[in-house]
């Protein structure tokens, strides 16, 4: 009989002096916060906080901590990734205990990979703590799967904006992977190019295949909309929809589109 040792009830704090912790605020609830996530926020001496994080998780700061809010969101003026990057480096060189607030998940599409990678080269320990992240919490807010045993056998997370120089995902092809391999296609920061994912979406799959979008997944303000992919971006004008929103894409989203049709909803709701 093989024996096996018993988890600690609690794990041993991840943050210490010198150190970094790259840490997931979720999608805006503060109630989805992991306890992980509670007790380094709290442990923190300096607090690097990206714009979309909710104020209200900033309740479980030490009323001694350095707040430095760092915003970055697509088309307003943000922090520039190097500042950002600089500052968690000098402050782990000065002894404090820095955690960097990361709206979602650090790891997708929280250039969480590239931050790892500057303080590993400096020097500095860093470990992460998962959040949940926007995608996941805007289908669930609905009701909705991301898989689905007779609808969806995997989902793929991807991103609507590309860097400067990147021609970015190539949408024709991810549609047609998407349509042979049965996936759900959630689609961040995909507001300002929707029509380019749009036209290239429907070259793979059909005008037919159901859509949703999720604006502010999450929080009370949340609102969301279910159509087809043929008229996403009219949805989106109709509904005036913006963001942050969720694009999500795929036959999981055919119980949510049929209900709104059976009970003659308008096409945007406000969460419950």
């Amino acid at each position: 009989m093989t024996s096996t040792q018993a988890l600690p009830s609690r794990t041993p704090l991840l943050t210490a002096p010198g150190q970094v912790t790259l840490v997931g605020a979720g999608p805006g609830d503060p109630e989805l916060l992991t306890l992980k996530a509670v007790r380094a926020i709290g442990a923190a001496t300096v607090l690097l906080v990206d714009d979309l994080v909710n104020d209200a998780v900033l309740a479980h700061a030490s009323p001694r901590a350095r707040i430095i809010h760092v915003g970055k969101r697509g088309g307003c003026k943000s922090t520039p990734q190097s500042f950002i990057e600089k500052l968690m480096i000098q402050a782990a060189q000065e002894g404090e205990v820095v955690v960097r607030l990361k709206g979602g998940d650090p790891f997708i599409f929280g250039r969480g990979g590239e931050e790892v990678e500057h303080l590993q080269e400096a020097g500095i320990p860093v470990t992460v703590v998962n959040g949940i992240t926007a995608g996941l919490a805007a289908v669930s807010s609905l009701n909705v799967p991301l898989t689905h045993r007779e609808h969806a056998h995997g989902v793929v997370f991807v991103t609507g904006h590309a860097k400067p120089g990147d021609s970015g995902t190539d949408w024709a092809a991810l549609a047609h992977c998407a349509r042979e391999a049965k996936l759900t296609l959630v689609i961040y920061m995909g507001i300002s190019s929707a029509n380019a994912i749009q036209a290239g979406l429907l070259q793979g799959l059909p005008a037919s295949t159901p859509a949703a979008i999720v604006q502010r997944a999450s929080l009370p303000q949340q609102r969301h909309a279910a159509c087809t992919l043929a008229n996403l971006v009219e949805t989106l004008q109709a509904e005036q929809l913006g963001s942050p929103s969720i694009l999500v894409v795929g036959d999981v989203i055919s119980g949510l589109a049929q209900l709104q049709q059976d009970t003659g909803a308008a096409g945007a709701r406000q969460a419950a």
